[in-house]
């Protein structure tokens, strides 16, 4: 049901790095955490960046939206010194440049389709072929494989279409009613939620109907102990200096 580690850094280095940055990664890995999540949108060129609002402003200084911009333009714009003086010249990786650095360290990857408004299935569907050509290797020899993950069904649908050999997780704040429909549908392996909505009942229900339950995002050892006794597969952290890789 659950192939994957067991617990993510959040966007990369969680709370000690600005996030969905090369630097994150690097601050990750510096904490043994071989396995991240974080998020894909496109810039205006199509090209795949790794960046967490569809706005600029609160982690890349600017205005406007990450669409307004091609991937050249990000990259070039500040994105590290909001967090610290010492992260300044950080720009927006393309999610190639991500991905390379992964590979490289031999670090998992859960990437998160983040579509802005109104570019849904054109992001999961370039996501998901540029993972694709990216695991080409991969996927052949039938090794392990990045998951992508979203919470837009259009995104998800699309990616499937364009990659089916990748798996996909179905993200969520609350699991809603007819989540058993909607999974089956979608075809995931994978439920992904907000741990504060999660209750013992429906971590069982996910686990008993064959799929991996996956939450966001887990900032203390006791709180991760205590999903993990209830059947959760794994969970990323901001919290990469509490809580160990594993």
């Amino acid at each position: 049901m659950w192939p994957y580690p067991r617990t993510l850094a959040h966007r990369g280095g969680g709370t000690l790095a600005p996030e969905n940055t090369l630097a994150a990664l690097r601050c990750g890995l510096a904490y043994g955490y071989r396995a991240v999540e974080f998020d894909v949108m496109l810039a205006s060129d199509g090209v795949p960046v790794v960046v967490h609002d569809p706005e600029l402003g609160r982690t890349v200084a600017g205005s406007g939206h990450i669409n307004d911009y091609t991937a050249a333009q990000l990259g070039a714009m500040e994105a590290g010194v909001w967090f610290g003086p010492e992260f300044a010249g950080e720009g927006v990786p393309t999610f190639e440049a991500v991905v390379a650095y992964c590979k490289a360290q031999r670090i998992w990857m859960n990437i998160e389709i983040k579509p802005a408004p109104g570019f849904d299935v054109q992001t999961g569907t370039v996501v998901a072929r540029a993972t694709r050509d990216y695991f080409a290797q991969e996927i052949a020899a039938g090794e392990l494989l990045p998951l992508l993950s979203s919470f837009s069904i259009a995104a998800l649908g699309a990616a499937h279409h364009a990659a089916p050999e990748l798996a996909r997780g179905w993200l969520v704040e609350q699991i809603p009613d007819d989540w058993a429909r909607t999974a089956k549908e979608l075809g995931v392996v994978a439920i992904h939620c907000d741990h504060q909505q999660l209750t013992p009942e429906l971590a069982r229900e996910v686990k008993d109907a064959g799929y991996g339950l996956f939450c966001y995002t887990v900032n203390t050892p006791e709180r991760a102990s205590e999903l993990l006794a209830w059947g959760v597969d794994g969970f990323c952290t901001d919290r990469i200096d509490l809580i160990k890789s594993s």
